[in-house]
């Protein structure tokens, strides 16, 4: 198998799964049903994190970036993917598992940080919870797990043992977890992020990105008043 090499020289595994992933990509804005055919796992992850309710696990997103102003996710792209999931949603506000998971392996809009895929690609955000390089990989089910599967627990654990703020937005709490994990020692450059609400008593995931500086980023949280980040809707 092929190995991609990221910019601190760690392997990750390709070839030709990431090839159907740029062809499916290009194709999914025109033709998601093509798309879904290139990749027979993404249909097959999506069937099973619905049958398992995983996606209650996650709150609402827009797909409008915060930074760009532009849809990461193209409507058509939106409309199939809840389609499969079984979700009812209107564009541009959606499942925040099922968009910032599945539906950003299909975007090809650039923002400041790159691909929104990326992080489930490149190896980064899998070192800074401590795992291996590929196991965010979406193609590979080491344990028969999905992607979201695998994202959701890892961002759960991260919640429980790393938080470092709460906000209060109204009735709803916004909460920031960051953290390396110490087995990452010294292969992870990175940090993981994990973005949660907490509504009602009622816990929802909302995005997981690694940071590269964490004091940056809580020094500008605590700047500005609390208000939802990172395409999140309450």
């Amino acid at each position: 198998m092929d190995v991609m090499t990221t910019a601190d020289e760690h392997p990750v595994k390709s070839g030709g799964e990431l090839s159907r992933l740029d062809a499916a990509a290009a194709l999914a804005t025109g033709d998601p049903a093509a798309a879904f055919d290139l990749l027979p796992w993404l249909g097959t992850s999506i069937d099973a994190d619905a049958a398992a309710r995983r996606f209650d696990a996650w709150g609402l997103s827009t797909v409008i970036d915060e930074n760009t102003g532009t849809s990461v996710v193209a409507a058509s792209v939106f409309r199939a993917l809840h389609e499969r999931a079984g979700i009812d949603a209107r564009f541009p506000v959606g499942n925040a598992g099922l968009l910032h998971v599945y539906g950003y392996l299909l975007s090809t809009t650039p923002t400041p940080y790159g691909l929104k895929r990326e992080r489930w690609l490149d190896g980064e955000l899998a070192r800074a919870y401590g795992l291996a390089a590929d196991a965010f990989l979406p193609w590979a089910l080491p344990t028969g797990e999905t992607l979201l599967a695998r994202v959701t627990a890892a961002a759960a654990a991260l919640l429980l043992y790393a938080p470092v703020r709460r906000q209060q937005l109204g009735d709803t709490e916004a909460l920031i977890a960051i953290g390396r994990a110490a087995a990452s020692g010294d292969r992870a450059l990175a940090s993981a992020l994990v973005y949660a609400l907490v509504s009602g008593g009622t816990r929802r995931l909302i995005t997981t990105f690694p940071v590269s500086s964490p004091t940056a980023i809580l020094d500008e949280v605590d700047a500005a008043a609390p208000r939802l980040r990172w395409n999140a809707v309450a």
